[in-house]
């Protein structure tokens, strides 16, 4: 068994060299320019800054121009101290921010971006590659409510969207993709032949529950289980080792075994949320060790001894095979080996 001495956790992702394959994901966590430090120093490979959501920019700059108005009629000088605010971009602050965290955390910081026009996806993008984001994250989250609107209809309109932005800015961009397609496949694909980077599998919706007691939406957020990363594990297995570009796992990845999992079905990288808001960022340490210790008890000295070993091959039939084989083996386990997560 080979020791440490000379182990490289180094991988590629994005065109980016990263030291090792966990990445702080957005979050509360990477909202400001201490927290991005503070992740970086506790050992973070890069970071994705908290999400730029196009509503929240537009309400502030529709509740700043109301300001502005309301102060003009109300008195002549009033202008012309509400005019420069409103003139000046409310998205400034939240550049500033990703412009000094580049300049000081020390390693590459990841622009997420959640957009809902043509406009605000480019403009924002490009605003962000100015600021110094090393590359973009493409935060989709659109929720199909036309029921007019065809599943074709959606693929197609985020082709269009990832086809724009990566022909606007100079850095790579990735895709944070739910998981609610058809064909996530077909849909990858499409994302990468319009000049995608590479993919994160998968994002999350938050949608809100029901509390019956007031009869009202609940709002309280859930955090990611381990039993999340199941679904992302197969993807990753089946589209890595047959769609170029960079595959991060996302959604689930609690533990140094889940790591290592995400890593032998063919990802690049790993991105954790839920995991450094509830154990804090020293959590990727331990994530990194942990990562370390299993390929020294294995004998690997980098991931390329390991990484993609257990991506599906082959052709889409064979492929169509392994799943439908293992969906059959899962739901015909005897009783006694079946489990209840969080039990």
């Amino acid at each position: 068994m080979k020791g440490d001495a000379g182990m490289s956790l180094a991988t590629a992702y994005l065109g980016l060299t990263l030291s090792h394959p966990v990445v702080a994901a957005a979050s509360p966590l990477s909202a400001s320019v201490e927290g991005i430090v503070r992740l970086a120093d506790a050992g973070a490979a890069a970071v994705v800054m908290a999400s730029v959501y196009e509503e929240q920019i537009a309400a502030q700059e529709l509740a700043e121009a109301a300001l502005w108005s309301a102060g003009q009629e109300s008195h002549a000088e009033m202008g012309a101290y509400f005019a420069p605010q409103a003139q000046a971009r409310v998205l400034d602050g939240r550049l500033n921010t990703l412009r000094r965290a580049a300049e000081r955390a020390g390693v590459p910081v990841i622009a997420s971006l959640n957009g809902c026009t043509d406009e605000g996806w480019l403009d924002f993008a490009r605003q962000m590659e100015q600021a110094g984001a090393s590359a973009i994250e493409l935060n989709f989250s659109h929720i199909a409510t036309d029921i007019t609107q065809s599943a074709h209809a959606v693929e197609a309109e985020y082709a269009d969207v990832v086809r724009r932005v990566c022909a606007g800015v100079g850095i790579p961009v990735s895709v944070k993709l739910p998981s609610t397609f058809t064909a996530p496949g077909h849909v990858v694909r499409s994302l990468l032949d319009n000049g995608a980077a590479g993919v994160v599998l998968f994002s999350r919706f938050y949608g809100p529950g029901l509390d019956i007691a007031v009869m009202e939406p609940d709002e309280r957020l859930c955090l990611s289980t381990p039993a999340e990363l199941n679904l992302t594990l197969m993807w990753l297995s089946l589209l890595s080792a047959r769609l170029g570009g960079s595959f991060a796992a996302g959604c689930g990845v609690w533990s140094a075994a889940d790591v290592v999992r995400c890593l032998l079905a063919g990802a690049s990288v790993v991105t954790t949320a839920s995991a450094l808001l509830e154990r804090g960022p020293g959590h990727i340490g331990t994530l990194v060790a942990g990562l370390r210790a299993w390929m020294h008890a294995q004998g690997h000295t980098s991931l390329a001894d390991f990484q993609g070993r257990c991506a599906a091959r082959g052709t889409p039939e064979q492929a169509r095979a392994f799943v439908r084989r293992e969906y059959y083996r899962l739901m015909t386990l005897p009783v006694e080996r079946m489990t209840v997560t969080g039990a």
